[in-house]
């Protein structure tokens, strides 16, 4: 009843999403199966980077899981998933320069990552909010419903936006930080490409699907307008 011709092109998204999952998972498990030129473990080299970057306050933390590496800009603290803090794989070290990446961001105060910390308040909020809206609109034709679930997905999906220039900058700099450093030789450089480009796949992934969903209700409303 809902089917709307933009869910042809969320699908493929979602698609896209699930095979970026893959992806990442996949390139991860192969490139930790190689150790790294420099024999240093993802805890050492995330270390030494901050350290070099004047971040010997910021810890490196242990955390369970797989793939639930992180910088908590809160707390400022670098936590890195056990597979990533004890290997020393190419998987590990990029993960960790990765991560480190975001926790030099903070110190410089990088616009993107400003402004994303800045809008996580409202969009917090506003995500929780827009899906009954829109979902009410949509149930009870009430356009001014989808209307004001349109203004408030909007943010979640500019937050989402405005996160591929932070996550695509943290890899640019956790690259250079691993060749001047020493800890991968050039040639290693393409097992480093490989795990991190496809963990930038899912961020692109998401914010398509979502981007989609925004012109999907934003293509209902205005057609309910002209009806009306």
């Amino acid at each position: 009843m809902f089917f709307h011709p933009m869910d042809f092109l969320i699908i493929i998204a979602f698609a896209i999403s699930l095979w970026a999952q893959f992806k990442v998972k996949g390139n991860f498990k192969k490139w930790s199966e190689v150790s790294a030129y420099s024999g240093r473990t993802g805890a050492e080299v995330a270390r030494s980077i901050l350290d070099q970057n004047g971040l010997s306050h910021i810890p490196v933390e242990p955390v369970p899981g797989t793939l639930s590496d992180h910088y908590d800009p809160v707390s400022k603290v670098v936590r890195l998933s056990e597979p990533v803090y004890y290997g020393a794989s190419i998987a590990s070290v990029s993960v960790a320069a990765h991560e480190v990446g975001h926790a030099v961001q903070h110190k410089q105060s990088y616009g993107a990552l400003v402004f994303r910390h800045r809008m996580f308040p409202l969009v917090n909020l506003t995500s929780g909010v827009a899906p009954f809206l829109l979902m009410g609109g949509l149930l009870l034709q009430q356009f001014q419903l989808i209307g004001v679930g349109i203004v408030l997905f909007s943010f979640a999906v500019l937050f989402q936006l405005v996160t591929l220039p932070v996550e695509f900058n943290a890899s640019s700099r956790a690259k250079r930080y691993l060749l001047t450093e020493g800890f991968i030789r050039n040639d290693e450089e393409r097992g480093v490409n490989k795990v991190l480009n496809a963990a930038a796949l899912t961020y692109v992934a998401a914010a398509l699907i979502s981007l989609l969903e925004l012109l999907k209700f934003v293509m209902i409303f205005f057609q309910g307008q002209r009806e009306e």
